[in-house]
């Protein structure tokens, strides 16, 4: 065991563990503590080799508790115990020291001696804890830098890392890992992906899962319960905590090399603490009234706007500059290139709950020089009713526009009346970004996301079927506007698996056609299936997993996908920061004469785009989301361009896409558009 290291006053600045002159300088942050101990170990140890108490007259200042631990070996692991006042009703105080604290700007965890349901119902034991490793790991980034590409370029690709490669299928050395994406480079590269959404990396709690289910093999899979907010997680990686920053970097810089940014989901809202009755972690224990909303009434009552049984105070100047300093870290020492920000409307409301109209920290994250060329991109809504898609705080900010999911689904199921609307959401949606100065690029276009039905699902299930999670069905969202195609769920009827699939590419074209940037579920591309389960947040298991090998079954899935991504980059005219004009788009009906926009029977839209440039041929597009097929009737061609058919998601592939170089001119006027499908026309020059 190794001697106990000399100490010395140490500095309050930065939080965390640091390289000192002479050694590991500890800070942490801790308004109304009294007292304070740094507790030593080694890797693996119950017991701590060294326990450091700290003097308020020397080892206080401000706000934070700071000590210096002299020629101390990187790699060990740490935590922290807290003295202080116990009243959680009045003032919301819950200082326990007995209470093992993991410091929430450590850099990598230790969570071998982490037993969530223990903490919860025996109590906290000494060595309990989730601990902090010191790290002094150099790293060398070979020029690489954070990726600064246009937002209209973007086509983003959301995946969750373990669930991306754990199947046996995905054929990788290490599944399930940050090590694991980089041997899928080549399929996000295949489809033209240009940034990567990676659902929550930052350490947080697999086993924060209701007690009642009593289910052991559910885990909180998704990763929406965070407690590291500085760490990768460490279920990600492959190697001892000392290693698992270089195994992100890693995976960072492969990504970057190949052409790909890389965009976290990060979860401020909430954290793994939860409500009454959940396991003090870190803020809890060192600054309850600060970091949470509590009930004015009763303090030791937690605000939950969230669902999780606990709201961040996000708007307190000291959390809001926790969050952004956390943000900045990702930027600065990790190089990704923008963040989701999960349940982002919970982060506009006070320290009561009251929405504000000029929230500091959302403003601060806007407005920070650091920031300032990542993407930042909210989920406009949060558990409690407040929705801000179209009027989210600030003019940056990018939106999850559930107004385009919604309208979407419903015209190709085939729901009357949408036409007009549908309109609107091609264009750009205009209607909730152009009348508060922004433009297409704030929307973030989806039919599909972690959050629902995967795309196959979504036409092969009318209802949810999630008894699975062992909450009676009662979980996930009951609108999802889906439609079976005629069969719930497995069906071995060719018809009706023939309309699923034509529904599927229906949805995916739609998507690359329309102005905004367009967001794709991981494995939607090979039509991954999920059951019927639209909420597999507990399932760490096949449901929740990429089946690989129908990267295969379904290679016209991919070979389709790809194709519509790159119609989408050879036309400029697809990817504007800036709202159409008339001079830029002609709506039409399938007869050539204007659309039927307020016909409530109407299911039918034709469009033709012009390109941006001499050199960029037009397209004609044709919608026909009835149930019958349509005689239509072809515009005349355009200058000195004719129509050739790029897509024809009626048509058996290959012939569903066709590539220019195999492309070939049409003369003829009128067309029979197929039911239920999406005919795109492009322009090709005249022989």
């Amino acid at each position: 065991m190794p001697q106990p290291y000399p100490v010395r006053p140490g500095r309050r600045y930065p939080p965390g563990a640091s390289i000192a002159d002479e050694g590991i300088n500890f800070s942490l942050y801790s308004r109304h503590a009294t007292g304070a101990t740094l507790l030593l170990y080694e890797p693996g140890a119950d017991t701590p080799f060294q326990t450091v108490e700290l003097d308020p007259a020397v080892n206080h200042s401000f706000f934070s508790w700071h000590v210096e631990v002299v020629d101390l070996a990187p790699g060990t692991r740490y935590a922290w115990r807290l003295d202080g006042p116990w009243d959680p009703q009045g003032h919301g105080w819950c200082y326990d020291a007995q209470v093992e604290l993991l410091d929430p700007w450590a850099r990598a965890l230790d969570i071998s001696h982490w037993d969530r349901a223990r903490r919860c119902g025996e109590g906290p034991r000494p060595g309990d804890s989730i601990r902090g490793v010191v790290l002094a790991d150099p790293y060398d980034w070979e020029g690489d830098e954070p990726l600064r590409m246009p937002s209209q370029e973007m086509v983003v690709y959301e995946l969750h890392v373990g669930g991306f490669t754990r199947h046996s299928s995905a054929g990788v050395r290490h599944p399930g890992s940050f090590a694991g994406v980089v041997e899928k480079i080549d399929h996000l590269k295949r489809l033209g992906i240009t940034h990567v959404e990676l659902m929550p990396v930052m350490a947080f709690d697999p086993e924060d899962v209701p007690p009642a289910t009593g289910a052991a093999e559910l885990t909180n899979f998704w990763g929406y319960s965070t407690h590291g907010f500085f760490a990768p997680h460490p279920g990600f990686c492959v190697g001892d905590p000392t290693e698992h920053r270089r195994e992100f970097r890693d995976m960072v810089k492969a990504l970057h090399r190949a052409g790909i940014g890389v965009l976290l989901d990060v979860v401020f809202n909430h954290t793994a603490e939860g409500g009454t009755g959940g396991p003090a972690i870190h803020f809890k224990g060192l600054g309850n009234e600060t970091f949470y909303m509590l009930d004015a009434a009763d303090r030791s009552r937690y605000l939950d706007f969230t669902g999780c049984g606990n709201t961040v105070n996000a708007n307190h100047p000291f959390v809001a500059r926790y969050i952004i300093d956390c943000l900045e870290y990702w930027v600065r020492e990790m190089h990704v290139d923008g963040f989701r920000f999960d349940l982002a409307s919970a982060l506009a409301r006070d320290a009561h709950g009251v929405p504000l109209e000029h929230p500091p920290v959302l403003w601060g994250i806007e407005l920070s020089d650091v920031l300032a060329g990542t993407k930042i991109i909210a989920e406009a809504w949060d558990a409690a009713g407040l929705y801000h898609v179209g009027s989210f705080p600030g003019y940056r900010w990018m939106e999850w526009n559930g107004r385009y999911r919604d309208n979407l689904r419903a015209a190709v199921r085939g729901d009357p009346g949408q036409v007009a609307e549908l309109a609107t959401r091609i264009a750009g949606s205009s209607d909730l970004y152009q009348g508060n100065l922004r433009h297409p690029i704030n929307s973030i276009n989806f039919v599909t996301c972690h959050d629902g039905f995967t795309l196959a699902d979504l036409v092969s299930y009318n209802h949810k079927h999630n008894a699975a999670n062992q909450e009676g069905n009662r979980d996930g969202c009951d609108h999802n506007l889906s439609w079976n195609c005629g069969a719930e769920g497995d069906t071995d009827d060719a018809e009706i698996l023939a309309l699923r699939r034509r529904q599927a590419k229906n949805f995916l074209t739609v998507l690359m056609l329309s102005q905004g940037i367009p967001m794709l579920t991981a494995g939607d591309e090979f039509l991954r299936s999920a059951h019927g389960n639209n909420n597999t947040w507990c399932q760490d298991n096949a449901s929740g997993w990429l089946d690989w090998t129908l990267a295969e079954t379904n290679a016209d899935m991919v070979r389709f996908t790809a194709g519509l991504i790159a119609l989408r980059k050879r036309h400029r005219s697809l990817r504007r920061r800036h709202f159409l004009t008339d001079a830029d788009i002609t709506w039409q009906g399938l007869d050539g004469g204007p659309p039927a926009w307020d016909a409530p029977s109407c299911r039918e839209l034709a469009f033709t785009l012009q390109g941006r440039g001499a050199g960029e041929p037009p397209l004609h597009v044709l919608m026909n989301f009835g149930a019958k097929a349509r005689t239509c009737r072809l515009p005349p061609p355009v200058a000195d361009w004719r129509w050739a058919i790029a897509v024809d998601t009626a048509a058996p592939s290959p012939r569903d896409l066709i590539a220019p170089a195999a492309q070939h001119s049409i003369a003829a006027r009128r067309w029979r558009l197929g039911a239920r499908s999406v005919l795109v026309l492009e322009g090709c020059a005249r022989s």
